[in-house]
C-alpha cells in the first residue's frame, strides 16, 4: 500500500497552503474565503528519500449548515478509512470550535496516527496559545506557519516514522491498473477481457469496494490487471463518491507499470480525468487513454480526430499518449487496448544503446544547438541512458544550467521520434560535464 497523507479539517484553516508546500506546488486554490476548495485535490511529495501521496480533503460550499458539516464529516470518515497518515489541522487564531470538537471526537476514536497541527502560528505570541489543543486528547500539538513553511520539516520528520515500507514485489508480471471515475465501465471493462462475471457491475457509480487484482494469462498474453473502481456505496454528498474514488485510485495506481485511463466519450474528459492522468505521469508510469462508449457517439469522419485533438490540448504537453476508441459493451477494440497497454509496458523499460544515442541524436543537437545566454554558447558533447524503471536521459554539456524547459521539450520530441517511447514518460537531465 502507497503512503498517503490526508490533510483534513474544517474550512478556512489552511490545509491547501499546507498542501501545496508538502506537494511543492500551487496547484490547490487558496483563498480567504472558507470553502474555495471544491475539488479534491491530490498530489506527490518526498521527504528525506521517502515518497508519499497527499491528499486536501478540502471545505465545502453547501446551502445548509447540517449539510456542510455532514459533508465534511463524511470525508473525514474515508480519510480514516484510507489514509495511512492523518494531519488534523486547527486555527490557532481563532481556538477550538464546535466542529474542531466533532472532527477531533471521530479522530479519537481511529487507530490511524494523528498530527494535530496548530496552524498560522505566525508570531512567538502565539506559539503560547496552541497549549489549549491538547485538549482534544490527541497528542503531541504542531506549530505551523504553513504560509511561511516554519514547523513543517519538524512535523514530516515525525511523520515519515509512521509509514510502511513498500516491500519490492516478487512478481516480475506487467500491472496494468485501470482507472477512471465513477461508472466509466471499468468493471465492464475486466468481465469483457476476462469473459466472466468477475466484478459486480451494477448502473450504480461505484459499486466495487476494493482494488482486485486479476492475474490474467489468455491469447498469448500475460499479466497482472488491477481494476480500481475504488468506490464504496452511492451516497447523498457526490463530491465524496469521487473522493473516496481519488483514494482507492491513488493506491492502486502507485503499483502499476501502465494505467489504462478509461474516459467515458458522452460526458467528455473531466478535471478529475486530467487529475489522473497528471498523477500517473508525475508517478512516471505507462498511460493509455481509452474512450468507451464510443458507440452512443453521432459520428462522422471528423468525429474521432476531433475528439483527440480536445483531448491533447487538455494533456499538453505530454501527448505522445495512445488513444483507443472502444466499446466495452459491444466489446470492440478492447483487446486492441490491451496490446497498446502492453506496446507501452514495453516503451517503458526500453534501453537505447549508448552508441546509437548519439549517433541519432548528436547530429540533431548540432544542427539544433541551445540558444546562446549571455552570449555563452552550450555545447552537448555525450549523452547515456540511466538505469531507471522509466526511460531517463542524462545529457552532458558545458553549461547545463542555462538550457531552459522549451529546448528541453525539443530534445524530448526528438528523443520520441526516433527511439519511440509512445505512453512511456521521459526523464531529461543536463548534467556539467
Amino acid at each position: 500500500m502507497s503512503n498517503i497523507i490526508a490533510i483534513v479539517g474544517r474550512p478556512n484553516v489552511g490545509k491547501s497552503t499546507l498542501f501545496n508546500r508538502l506537494t511543492e506546488s500551487r496547484k490547490a486554490i487558496v483563498d480567504d474565503m472558507s470553502g474555495v476548495t471544491r475539488d479534491r485535490h491530490y498530489g506527490v511529495g518526498e521527504w528525506t528519500d521517502r515518497q508519499f501521496s497527499v491528499i486536501d480533503t478540502g471545505g465545502y460550499v453547501a446551502n445548509s449548515e447540517d449539510v456542510y458539516e455532514a459533508a465534511i464529516r463524511e470525508q473525514v470518515m474515508i480519510a480514516i478509512e484510507e489514509a495511512s497518515v492523518l494531519v488534523f489541522m486547527v486555527d490557532v487564531t481563532t481556538g477550538i470550535t464546535d466542529l474542531d470538537d466533532d472532527i477531533a471526537q471521530v479522530l479519537r476514536r481511529s487507530n490511524k496516527p494523528v498530527f494535530v497541527c496548530a496552524n498560522k502560528v505566525d508570531n512567538t505570541a502565539l506559539y503560547n496559545e496552541i497549549h489549549t489543543f491538547y485538549g482534544f486528547g490527541l497528542g503531541e500539538v504542531y506549530p505551523l506557519s504553513s504560509m511561511t513553511g516554519s514547523g513543517t520539516g519538524e512535523l514530516l520528520d515525525e511523520i515519515v516514522k509512521n509509514f510502511e515500507d513498500i516491500p519490492e514485489e516478487e512478481n516480475q508480471l506487467p500491472k496494468i491498473t485501470i482507472a477512471g471515475r465513477p461508472n466509466v465501465g471499468k468493471s465492464s471493462l475486466v468481465n469483457a477481457l476476462i469473459g466472466k462475471e468477475r466484478n459486480i457491475v451494477t448502473a450504480n457509480a461505484g459499486t466495487t469496494r476494493d482494488s482486485i487484482k486479476i492475474h490474467y494469462n489468455q491469447f498469448g498474453h500475460e499479466f497482472m490487471l488491477i481494476d480500481t473502481a475504488g468506490l464504496r456505496k452511492k451516497t447523498k454528498v457526490k463530491e465524496n463518491l469521487e473522493f473516496y474514488s481519488v483514494m482507492r485510485t491513488i493506491k492502486a495506481l502507485e503499483e502499476a507499470d501502465v494505467v489504462v485511463l478509461m474516459i467515458d466519450a458522452v460526458e467528455g474528459i473531466e478535471s478529475q480525468d486530467i487529475n489522473i492522468f497528471h498523477l500517473a505521469e508525475k508517478n512516471k508510469k505507462g498511460i493509455v487513454i481509452l474512450i468507451n462508449k464510443w458507440d452512443l457517439i453521432e459520428k462522422n469522419t471528423q468525429t474521432m480526430k476531433a475528439f483527440e485533438e480536445q483531448i491533447h490540448e487538455r494533456i499538453r504537453p505530454f501527448t505522445d499518449v495512445p488513444i483507443i476508441f472502444t466499446s466495452v459493451l459491444n466489446k470492440q477494440r478492447i483487446f486492441k487496448a490491451i496490446e497498446a497497454a502492453l506496446e507501452v509496458y514495453k516503451n517503458r523499460g526500453k534501453k537505447i544503446p549508448t552508441s546509437k544515442l548519439n549517433d541519432v541524436m548528436l547530429p540533431l543537437i548540432e544542427k539544433f544547438p541551445p540558444p546562446a545566454l549571455k552570449g555563452k554558447h552550450i555545447k552537448i558533447k555525450y549523452i547515456t541512458q540511466i538505469n531507471g524503471t522509466s526511460p531517463m536521459f542524462a545529457f552532458f554539456c558545458n553549461l547545463p544550467q542555462y538550457i531552459k524547459d522549451p529546448y528541453k521539450r525539443f530534445i524530448e520530441n526528438k528523443l520520441r521520434e526516433n527511439f519511440d517511447f509512445s505512453g512511456s514518460p521521459i526523464q531529461i537531465f543536463f548534467r556539467q560535464k
